[in-house]
């Protein structure tokens, strides 16, 4: 049975007509200096492993004309296993870092162990054409220690049930009172029109401080997690006047009634499905979720009248459009290359000229989508027809998750919802709000930051909940400065003073 299955990316179509290598540096006795294979670290995120010297692998080999040994770790392990290699120094040509935010890959880049590729990159023209945006955030106190993993910079925004707006009669809030309009009324006027007192504005969950108030202050002006002040300090954006403000805001929401009273305990599960149960009608969160909502109320209601509008241009008063990112700012993570694998510019050139030939449409098309005809058909309007699941799993899948970026190419998706999303979080990019501290370093960060900022929740979710006031919120503030934050912040701000000049 043909299984027909869309996916909203793909490539260009490449045809390999043979399996046969023909790469003329790794194996080929060149004389360049290149080594016999380009091994790389990568991480698995399928229960499949793919089998050495499979189609892919072959193909992806006769791409960029090197023997390719792929070395698999498990998602589940990767931690572990990634640290123990950094420690022994026993590392691959091509190491996947995903923890942008790990203090122990972070020490390791600055710490001598991978080459700073930054000087090479002129040479390689889709490594050049990298966005400087993401560049610069993903350097580590101004040198850049791996080719970065490319992600859309801004994926959240606000979904709104258009059916309910249309019920009401009310127009899609594009600013920040016309949101609390709409709460208010999708809690109090029966927007499903069923009679009952059985809906609420806003959906919220127990990640609200790091969600949902991280996105809405970022209307009002705050930062993502930390930015620049008029004195050109490094400060926590939790810290700002903006963010306080935007608390204040979503209070006063909440004690109306038109937010989740018992988000604090609320999952990520629970809050999708009082969504898909119709039971609230505002959500902050991925664009990209509309789909999955309209999916879930379906799969109970075949029927249901659900239907969204996707809105990414929220503003607040005078200030001008923004979103924070959720993606650090478009940074995955680190391809970085070892050097006590790599150990000359010119091995260092064949890895970076292997990763340049991957950051193309053919590389992106293999890794998402396989070898048109044997795994996968274009249709007319472009989309992609996966021709078997089952080998499309097995043998393409497990390399999706070492594309070198998300967003080469995209193409139709048969649901609306997608599209629409796409467009709307490329859109965001224009906008996008990053954290200033993210190619920095601040040991009291490493060692205390998840201390601090659990603090700071703690306070936000008993002051929303109402068993502290909002002074309470900001006494936290000027105690936390006292002491670790206050330290943290002054260690960024002599970093990036450091970078800066």
């Amino acid at each position: 049975m043909k299984l027909n299955r869309k996916l909203a990316l793909g490539s260009a179509a490449l045809v390999i007509s043979g399996l046969a290598l023909t790469g003329c540096g790794a194996s080929g006795g060149s004389g360049d200096g290149s080594k016999d294979s380009v091994s790389w670290m990568a991480i698995l995120h399928t229960p499949t492993t793919p089998e050495k010297g499979g189609t892919i692998e072959v193909a992806l080999e006769d791409l960029v004309g090197e023997d390719l040994n792929f070395q698999w770790i498990p998602d589940a392990s990767k931690d572990e296993k990634l640290n123990a290699a950094i420690a022994s120094d026993t590392l691959a040509d091509i190491v996947s870092l995903p923890g942008v935010t790990n203090s122990t890959i972070r020490r390791s880049l600055a710490a001598g162990q991978f080459w700073d590729i930054e000087p090479y990159l002129s040479e390689f023209p889709n490594l050049a054409a990298i966005d400087p945006q993401i560049i610069e955030g993903a350097k580590i106190d101004g040198h850049l220690y791996g080719v970065p993993a490319q992600k859309p910079k801004a994926r959240f925004g606000v979904l709104v049930r258009q059916d309910w707006l249309d019920n009401l009669g009310l127009e899609v809030p594009h600013t920040t009172e016309e949101i609390a309009e709409v709460a208010r009324a999708f809690t109090t006027q029966d927007p499903d029109g069923n009679g009952k007192d059985d809906t609420t504005g806003i959906v919220d969950r127990s990640e609200s401080f790091d969600l949902t108030i991280r996105t809405l202050a970022g209307y009002f002006g705050a930062g993502s997690d930390f930015e620049l002040n008029d004195d050109g300090e490094v400060v926590a954006s939790f810290a700002t006047d903006a963010f306080v403000e935007a608390m204040e805001w979503y209070h006063d929401l909440y004690v109306d009634g038109a937010v989740t009273q018992e988000f604090v305990t609320v999952q990520k599960q629970n809050q999708q499905d009082a969504i898909a149960q119709g039971k609230g009608g505002i959500v902050v969160t991925g664009l990209f979720d509309a789909k999955n909502y309209m999916a879930l109320a379906q799969s109970s209601d075949p029927e249901t009248p659900m239907s969204w509008a996707i809105v990414n241009d929220v503003t607040h008063d005078d200030v001008p459009r923004r979103i924070v990112s959720d993606t650090n700012g478009g940074l995955g993570g680190w391809y970085a290359i070892s050097k006590s694998s790599v150990k000359t510019e010119d091995e260092l050139k064949v890895v970076l000229g292997v990763l340049d030939k991957l950051l193309t449409e053919e590389g992106f098309g293999l890794m998402t989508n396989g070898i048109e005809g044997e795994h996968f058909e274009y249709e007319d309007d472009g989309a992609v027809t996966i021709l078997d699941q089952t080998r499309w799993e097995q043998e393409v899948q497990p390399f999706s998750s070492s594309r070198l970026s998300e967003t080469i190419k995209v193409f139709p998706s048969t649901t609306e919802y997608v599209n629409e999303a796409t467009e709307k979080m490329a859109e965001n990019d224009e906008y996008t709000i990053t954290n200033v501290a993210q190619s920095l370093t601040s040991e009291t960060f490493d060692s205390r930051w998840t201390e601090v900022l659990q603090q700071a929740r703690d306070t936000y979710n008993k002051y929303m909940v109402g068993q502290l006031e909002l002074s309470d919120y900001e006494k936290l503030i000027e105690d936390l400065r006292a002491g670790d934050l206050g330290k943290i912040e002054a260690e960024f701000t002599a970093a990036y003073d450091e970078v800066n000049g």
